[in-house]
């Protein structure tokens, strides 16, 4: 069977090794798409990655295409009625950061002074890293480097990172992962950006999918990982749909203190991703449209 039934897509990722509740069910929880406050209380996360995958809609997305990824579907929860915001690329990244959509130019190389992620965590005492592909040296903020773009990789973009001389060396190339993974150095907040090809902008789901397997499987493994957790692993906008500006995508969490066998229909957006992520690492500014979306608090077990 090369496809799944979108009952089943519903999930998110959780390992099978993993401690977590087993009390599988479907949801309609908290209202998503920016709006309903914040929601219910969420756990505490020590590590949180989110991986960027690009340009497929949500039905594009099954066994044959990504067999890896689909493989953990059953072991974790998953949006079934996530969308992106706009199109195209910059402005699902700039949400998922900043809760704005700030330009929606993938040419744009202004510096963003906007409220963002990385203020947050920086007034929090929390460490961060963006991990990019193809990105030739520590703190380069170039528009493109052989498969590196910058449209993808939008904590490059922020005042708070380009103007401070200590804060720009967490823009580090993504050969630092697998280090910082096996030495147990990861940092609180993660984003990891593929490149071009590896991200299914330019190459096949099949080779994204094999990305996944060889660079993220050996996070799941670790007892780090594994003790306070979070993967999601999305895509920035659809192929062909606009539906709540930027069409129906996969949006797949992995973690220990998440509801296994967990699905929702509720409708989610990047601001929402934005807030669950803040709120996790107990952060207490929620930066644009954060401030007033759900946290998805019921995908997981407090």
């Amino acid at each position: 069977m090369s496809r799944l039934p979108l009952c089943l897509i519903a999930v998110v990722l959780v390992i099978p090794s993993l401690a977590c509740d087993n009390s599988s069910s479907t949801g309609t929880g908290g209202g998503g798409g920016g709006g309903g406050g914040g929601g219910g209380a969420l756990p505490v996360f020590g590590h949180e990655v989110i991986v960027l995958e690009e340009n497929h809609s949500f039905n594009q997305v099954d066994t044959t295409s990504m067999p890896y990824l689909m493989s953990l579907v059953p072991h974790g929860a998953l949006a079934t009625q996530y969308y992106a915001n706009t199109h195209p690329s910059i402005g699902n990244y700039l949400m998922l950061t900043s809760g704005q959509i700030v330009t929606n130019n993938d040419s744009y190389s202004q510096t963003i002074t906007v409220d963002n992620i990385v203020r947050s965590l920086i007034a929090k005492g929390k460490t961060w890293k963006g991990y990019a592909e193809d990105l030739p040296s520590v703190g380069f903020t170039g528009q493109t480097s052989g498969n590196y773009a910058r449209k993808h990789f939008p904590l490059s973009f922020y005042s708070d990172v380009v103007n401070d001389s200590t804060q720009i060396k967490n823009l580090v190339p993504f050969t630092q992962f697998a280090t910082d993974v096996a030495g147990g150095a990861l940092p609180n907040y993660a984003f990891v950006a593929p490149n071009l090809c590896d991200d299914a902008h330019d190459c096949s789901l099949q080779v994204a999918d094999n990305w996944l397997k060889s660079n993220i499987a050996p996070l799941l493994a670790t007892p780090a990982f594994q003790s306070d957790g979070l993967l999601i692993v999305t895509f920035d906008e659809s192929s062909g749909d606009n539906t709540h500006g930027g069409g129906q995508v996969l949006w797949l969490a992995v973690g220990p203190k998440m509801k296994q066998g967990f699905s929702s229909a509720t409708l989610y957006q990047e601001e929402n991703t934005l807030r669950l992520m803040a709120e996790g690492l107990g952060l207490t500014d929620f930066p644009g449209a954060s401030a007033t979306a759900s946290n998805m608090s019921e995908f997981f077990t407090p």
